[in-house]
């Protein structure tokens, strides 16, 4: 039997993406904070990915089937925007080990279940390589942070035959489109710095948003990495355009353009 590990497992990536492999033959290891009931071919896992005791709960239940898996696919993660000098520590806190340290710890907690030819599959953002636009930065630093960690441990496992991927992610019709649109409101609401900016910006996050595609689209892209005899290391889907553009520009005329676009 093949057996994944899929974190983040339901969330609208997750979801779509347990249902597509499960179909494709795989047992997957749904593990979440909120798990629903067991179904065939899929084992709900509650864990808290920040909590080292919750992550060694898991390990030792997935013991308890086999002591290999062909996959650890990283989808648990937050979005978040809001401003830097604005956001409370205990938010700036909360992106960070979700994002990047609930990461490292799977894959530190259960690199003893791979072996030579597995997969890590981790979820970063388009935001990851670009440069990021105000009000976006939390997110972009966790993101841009995942994924040099994620290079640099394809780096050192090559040398155990395990391959490291990413997934570059524009916008994906999922919860978390809602819940940045809530966490936009409270923020253009909320805001005494960046009252008026903070209405132009959300403006455009309308726009780009309304541009997302089917999480289908990221449950494709799984299981072609994982059928890939050497998987590259980076996969882009739904990239924005514009903000492909903008990070053309030099640096000088990005931050012109940002005054004049969200100026008062």
């Amino acid at each position: 039997m093949k057996y994944v590990i899929v974190t983040g497992a339901y969330g609208g990536m997750g979801e779509k993406t347990i249902q597509f492999l499960k179909e494709k033959g795989y047992e997957v290891f749904a593990l979440d904070q909120k798990v629903k009931e067991k179904e065939e071919h899929v084992y709900p896992i509650q864990v808290d990915v920040t909590k080292i005791e919750s992550v060694q709960n898991a390990l030792k239940e997935i013991e308890k089937i086999t002591n290999e898996v062909t996959a650890i696919i990283h989808f648990a993660g937050v979005y978040m925007l809001n401003s830097l000098v604005e956001m409370s520590e205990d938010d700036f806190k909360k992106i960070m080990d979700i994002n990047l340290y609930g990461v490292y710890l799977m894959n530190k907690t259960f690199l003893s279940l791979l072996n030579k030819g597995s997969r890590i599959i981790i979820t970063t953002s388009e935001l990851a390589v670009v440069d990021p636009l105000p009000f976006t930065g939390i997110y972009a630093i966790s993101k841009t942070a995942l994924d040099r960690y994620a290079y640099s441990l394809r780096m050192e496992l090559q040398l155990l035959g395990i391959h490291v991927s990413v997934i570059r992610a524009g916008a994906i019709q999922t919860g978390m489109l809602g819940v940045s649109t809530q966490a936009l409101d409270r923020f253009t609401e909320e805001t005494q710095l960046y009252s008026c900016n903070a209405k132009r910006f959300h403006q455009i996050v309308d726009k780009v948003e309304a541009k997302c595609v089917s999480p289908t689209k990221i449950a494709e892209l799984v299981n072609k990495i994982l059928k890939k005899k050497k998987p590259k290391f980076a996969y882009q889907i739904n990239r924005n355009f514009l903000l492909k553009l903008f990070n053309i520009l030099p640096t000088r005329m990005q931050f012109w353009a940002i005054r004049k676009v969200l100026k008062k």
